[in-house]
């Protein structure tokens, strides 16, 4: 199986499933002599552990994190990162009956026909908890890019959307509630919506909205490596996203360009920012925001009609523990995907600006 390594200058690989014995992963690329902060690495785990609230899948699993090379006393020597996070409360049982039959919309069907086999336990590889393995990442790669402001939090949960701009919201209030909404009265209408949609046996999409401030100018490379379309792949990448938009999106489509263009004042900031922070695949100083739109998830509590490995129509009922929203815990993963494109991009700025 290809497709386990992200980034190139600073480089993941991970490895694992999600009822296998461990998850992890193998960081290349850190620069040595990074003052590691491991309780705030810890910390990012566990705002994407689950079990962490109601409105979330009930597995209960620490999710500790533990380094075996890289780091010593305390920081980064330049080495390879491995690190590894133990599964401890894998239910096998709960996925017996999908054994031979396949999930609507989930990866069952084409893994078995990819590869011959699939490991049917909680989804194997194809599991969003392989996202661990990212969070991880992220937060080292968070504190290797020092002075950047990575935010995300949940802008809609189906179709209750928060409106606000994000200059007037108040991030301090996104770990106040358990959608990780920073609009409280929004954030208590998604929570009641998202318990109702499980009592239905059911589950719903949402949105996650992203800030990234106090960006240098000049991260991104024209044509190919543009840094908008890096962000867009690695969303992309994550389970469950269906969709991703940066500055104006899509609504910029419907915009003349004597009201899209950003003017310039005088020490090179613009006066709006439907670029989102990025021109010509480079950063230009400004705030980077985009959005990523997450389906629901594909295993329901409900009777539906499937497919199973005979050819045969068979009817199927979802069991076991699941996130009936995925976006609550996302949220972290967002932040740690960012900060992934941004390490590796700001280690080629390195190589290649005039200002070296």
């Amino acid at each position: 199986m290809a497709g386990n390594i992200f980034g190139n200058a600073f480089r993941l690989t991970t490895f694992g499933e999600s009822h296998g014995p461990a998850l992890g992963g193998v960081i290349d690329g850190c620069p040595a002599g990074i003052t590691l902060d491991m309780e705030a690495i810890q910390e990012e785990l566990n705002r994407r552990k689950p079990g962490q609230s109601a409105i979330v899948t009930q597995r209960k699993e620490p999710d500790e994190v533990h380094f075996y090379s890289g780091v010593f006393e305390g920081k980064t020597t330049g080495t390879p990162i491995g690190f590894a996070i133990y599964n401890t409360n894998q239910k096998s049982k709960d996925y017996s009956h999908i054994k031979d039959s396949y999930r609507p919309s989930h990866a069952d069907y084409v893994y078995e026909k990819k590869y011959g086999v699939r490991d049917y336990r909680g989804g194997g590889r194809s599991s969003a908890r392989e996202t661990a393995s990212r969070v991880v990442a992220g937060a080292v790669a968070k504190q290797m890019l020092s002075g950047i402001t990575i935010t995300a939090y949940v802008s809609a949960v189906g179709d209750l959307r928060l409106e606000e701009h994000y200059s007037n919201l108040d991030f301090s209030l996104i770990e106040s509630n358990p959608v990780r909404c920073p609009h409280p009265k929004t954030a208590a209408a998604m929570e009641d919506y998202i318990k109702s949609v499980r009592k239905d046996g059911d589950t719903v999409g949402g949105v996650v909205s992203c800030v990234v401030q106090n960006v240098p100018v000049g991260l991104g490379e024209p044509v190919f490596d543009k840094l908008h379309a890096a962000l867009g792949g690695a969303m992309l990448s994550i389970n469950a996203v269906k969709g991703f938009e940066y500055g104006s999106g899509f609504a910029g489509a419907a915009m003349r360009g004597s009201a899209h263009n950003d003017l310039y004042n005088e020490d090179g900031s613009t006066k709006t920012n439907y670029s989102g922070g990025i021109q010509g695949g480079i950063t230009n100083g400004m705030d980077i925001y985009f959005n990523v739109a997450f389906k629901p998830v594909a295993t329901i509590m409900q009777s539906q009609e499937t497919l199973n490995n005979l050819g045969e129509m068979v009817d199927m009922q979802g069991k076991g523990r699941h996130d009936p929203c995925v976006v609550p815990r996302a949220v972290p993963i967002v932040e740690a995907m960012t900060a992934l494109v941004l390490a590796d991009f700001t280690l080629l700025q390195r190589t290649n600006s005039h200002t070296l």
